[in-house]
């Protein structure tokens, strides 16, 4: 019999929250980070990484491949790169970076990776890396399925060249390509040609780090179909070179903030992002653009960044694609808003962790929401919320902080799976416990 999953009772606001949170690290950044160490030309430091399952896995990954990822430090990990000399196995966990990010690492070996995964793993989009991979020379076994499982057959090296790739369900298709494209014979041109990129600024972070690293990597830009949209990068090119093994310093994770800045905004009180970074690849701007349009106020400060509300949320009409991430908290904040909302720019969040447009309108709904979904997003109409059953959150990390959120204004709310945070933010429920219990 199935262990069913733990509960945790959603603490509710006594009052105007006044605190401060120091998030952990990026985990975007730490697995490029990873991945980029593993391919240097020496032994190189991650800095302040994160420590979550995403990141442990990715870990594990290269290890497999041969890299000596030592995780032991607190403060920085130690990665040195090397080969793997038999055949070997990689579990991607359900982390779409281990799963999109490692195969073309895999096809530069001289061995069998075999990948598997959690049973969602198998419906998450790989196929077109996959494809991608096979258009530039390396064999990979599927089953004809493009999906996890699959073994890539490393043959020592890959030509380059150019390859085209549709990355509307996900950047990191592109991302993923990119990062080993330094180590390809001739480097790697990839266009993009499909639907609009989701999270192109996390194609951008991973154009700066390796750039960072050393990389030369030359971008050009379409115009977008939308009128009065600016342009936007459909086209990477990466030149062949070696790749640098100075240390990486991980920024926090600005994604992560979003909860804790909600919770300024339904309480009427102020949360400073500790360190938030001056300068990021990071959607740190759309983000806050985002919280300001909910009705919050931002500021920079010596400390890091104060988001302060009133107590009022108002309702937005907001195209999310470049802030994907944070679709959840801003569901969540929709159903205790002014008025009504519309977030679109995010169909491709049926293909994540979870579907989580399917399971936000379905749980809020079971609160007495009125959630409905569209074709890319979502119409979210305030109604009064209840707590009932356990708010499910799908093994989904977002789903968590999601209820978060709504714990704060609707009381007794129960959180079924809340372990399901250890994949990007473990300390995730201490951590919010402290900011309601700050003193104002």
């Amino acid at each position: 019999m199935e262990t069913p999953p733990a509960v945790w009772l959603a603490p509710q606001a006594a009052g105007p929250v006044r605190a401060q949170v120091r998030l952990p690290g990026s985990k975007s950044m730490t697995n490029r980070a990873l991945v980029l160490a593993a391919l240097a030309a020496g032994p190189a430091e991650v800095r302040h990484p994160l420590r979550a399952r995403d990141t442990l896995l990715m870990a594990s990954a290269l290890h497999a491949l041969g890299a000596q990822v030592d995780t032991g430090g607190p403060q920085a990990w130690l990665v040195s790169p090397g080969r793997a000399n038999q055949d070997t196995s990689v579990d991607v966990g359900n982390a779409g970076t281990v799963m999109r990010f490692v195969p073309p690492v895999a096809a530069l070996g001289s061995v069998a990776a075999e990948f598997h995964g959690d049973p969602r793993a198998a419906q998450r989009p790989v196929g077109a890396i996959i494809a991608a991979l096979r258009e530039l020379g390396a064999v990979i076994d599927d089953g004809g399925r493009g999906a996890i499982p699959f073994t890539v057959h490393g043959t020592g090296s890959l030509p380059g060249g150019a390859v085209t790739v549709d990355a509307s369900a996900s950047s990191q298709l592109v991302s993923g390509l990119l990062l080993a494209a330094p180590r390809y014979e001739k480097g790697l041109e990839v266009r993009h040609r499909g639907g609009r990129a989701p999270s192109a600024p996390h194609i951008a972070m991973t154009v700066q780090m390796l750039r960072d690293a050393g990389a030369t990597v030359e971008t050009s830009t379409v115009e977008m179909s939308t009128a009065g949209r600016a342009s936007h990068p459909d086209t990477w090119f990466v030149h062949p070179g070696q790749l640098s093994s100075q240390a990486v310093h991980v920024q926090p994770d600005v994604v992560n903030s979003a909860p804790f800045l909600a919770a300024a905004l339904i309480t009427g009180g102020s949360v400073t992002i500790l360190d938030w970074p001056a300068v990021t690849s990071q959607p740190a701007s759309q983000i806050l653009d985002v919280f300001s349009q909910l009705g919050a106020s931002c500021a920079d400060g010596p400390e890091g960044l104060t988001v302060t509300g009133t107590g009022r949320i108002h309702g937005i009409t907001a195209d999310l694609a470049d802030c994907n991430e944070i679709t959840l908290t801003v569901g969540a904040l929709a159903a205790l808003a002014d008025s009504p909302s519309v977030l679109t720019g995010i169909g491709h969040q049926r293909l994540q962790e979870t579907d989580r447009l399917g399971a936000l309108a379905t749980e809020i709904n079971a609160m007495g929401g009125a959630v409905t979904e569209l074709p890319d997003g979502l119409r979210i109409e305030p109604r009064p919320l209840r707590a009932g059953r356990p708010f499910a959150t799908y093994d989904d990390h977002r789903l968590v902080m999601a209820a978060a959120v709504l714990g704060l204004a609707v009381p007794g709310l129960a959180v079924a799976g809340p372990e399901a945070v250890g994949k990007t933010f473990p300390e995730f429920p201490d951590t919010w416990t402290a900011m309601l219990e700050q003193a104002p």
